[in-house]
């Protein structure tokens, strides 16, 4: 079973559009509402996505440690997390997912710093990514270009072998570095983000 997670907060306009276009692909789909005041649960509920409701906004990484522990709890065989924003294309799901049925990586990245496909980042978010990129390639030995890129797939074994504790945007470097320390194969693809406003 191939399940897409998505981390949402105050997403009601965007999450039955991107619940509707995955579930129509075959996609089975978690929705962590982490503490919403909007109808983003509702609406997810309603759309037929798991839905794991926080009380009140714990974070992002929060929210993917909910999605990691259902996804392990239902036995999925690969977990894809996907944001809620309408920024990831779902087009893009095939192409993160392949190298895992391949039995070529355990994880794999979806990059926006691959092909040229960064030319609509904003240049502030360039720079901050590329920072915290840096800094987390010298923590782990590794080479990735996007290391806080959300899109992201995991197959069963870094799900039955991570559970992230890390509360913030740290969780992205978190589960690198526990990857890396127990020598789980981690690739990178080429995606395209469109980022608005």
């Amino acid at each position: 079973m191939e399940v897409i997670g998505i981390p949402a907060f105050n997403e009601e306009k965007n999450i039955s559009s991107i619940i509707a276009k995955i579930m129509k692909e075959g996609y089975s789909v978690i929705v962590c509402n982490d503490g919403s005041t909007d109808m983003t649960g509702i609406v997810a509920e309603k759309m037929g996505a798991t839905v794991i409701n926080h009380k009140k906004n714990l974070g992002y990484g929060a929210a993917i440690r909910s999605i990691f522990l259902k996804a392990k709890e239902i036995e999925c065989d690969v977990l894809v997390t996907f944001d809620a924003d309408g920024q990831h294309r779902i087009e893009d799901i095939p192409k993160v997912l392949e190298s895992l049925k391949n039995n070529k990586a355990d994880m794999v990245i979806g990059s926006r710093f691959l092909e040229n496909n960064d030319k609509n980042i904003p240049t502030y978010r360039k720079i901050g990514i590329k920072t915290i990129t840096k800094i987390s390639n010298i923590s782990t030995d590794l080479k990735i270009t996007d290391s806080q890129s959300g899109f992201r797939a995991y197959n069963k074994k870094i799900l039955n072998q991570i559970t992230p504790s890390e509360f913030g945007m740290g969780v992205s470097t978190e589960i690198l570095i526990k990857c890396s320390k127990l020598n789980f194969k981690i690739l990178e693809v080429p995606i395209i983000v469109t980022y608005e406003g």
